[in-house]
């Protein structure tokens, strides 16, 4: 008999409850024995199962925690200290993190870590320029800042940690 899905296939196989042929390729093992897709019933975990509300629930817990977390880290910021740099970055992308699995519901996946690193990056863009309005600058270009370059990738690898 031939596949019902791939019909140069032949095979021997059958659903255990429709009957439909099956082939290797097709069948979904179950405990009740092999099934073709439609009486298998697969469905994707629901922590992994996104939605266009999911999304701007995401993005509207990244833009809450991006601006609040970047605000508090221009304020309580000394602008060198590698140890300083390694500490802020596990909490801002734990705090990012968290802020956006809190606004959806505590899902996961890929297209959330992206949001997430979003958030931290937005951090970092609000930190920097709340020390260029309070006129605590010192230095010409970004590339010295080496504390925040140093807590900017810890954070965006702890927030993504955080939604895996």
């Amino acid at each position: 008999m031939q596949c019902a899905t791939h019909p140069d296939v032949e095979t021997d196989l059958g659903c255990s409850r429709c009957g439909k042929p099956i082939c290797p390729r097709c069948l979904v093992h179950t405990p009740v024995g092999a099934r073709c897709r439609d009486c298998a019933n697969v469905r994707r975990i629901p922590t992994y199962n996104l939605g266009g509300e999911t999304f701007a629930r995401a993005a509207m817990g990244a833009l809450v925690a991006g601006i609040g977390i970047g605000v508090i880290w221009g304020i309580f910021n000394p602008l060198t200290g590698f140890f300083f740099g390694i500490i802020a970055g596990l909490a801002i992308g734990f705090g990012v993190g968290e802020g956006v699995s809190l606004a959806t519901n505590r899902k996961a996946g890929p297209p959330l870590q992206a949001i997430a690193i979003a958030g931290v990056g937005l951090a970092y863009v609000i930190r920097v320029a709340f020390l260029f309005t309070i006129g605590d600058w010192v230095f010409d270009d970004l590339s010295v800042d080496l504390a925040g370059l140093i807590a900017l990738g810890i954070a965006a690898a702890t927030a993504t940690g955080r939604l895996r």
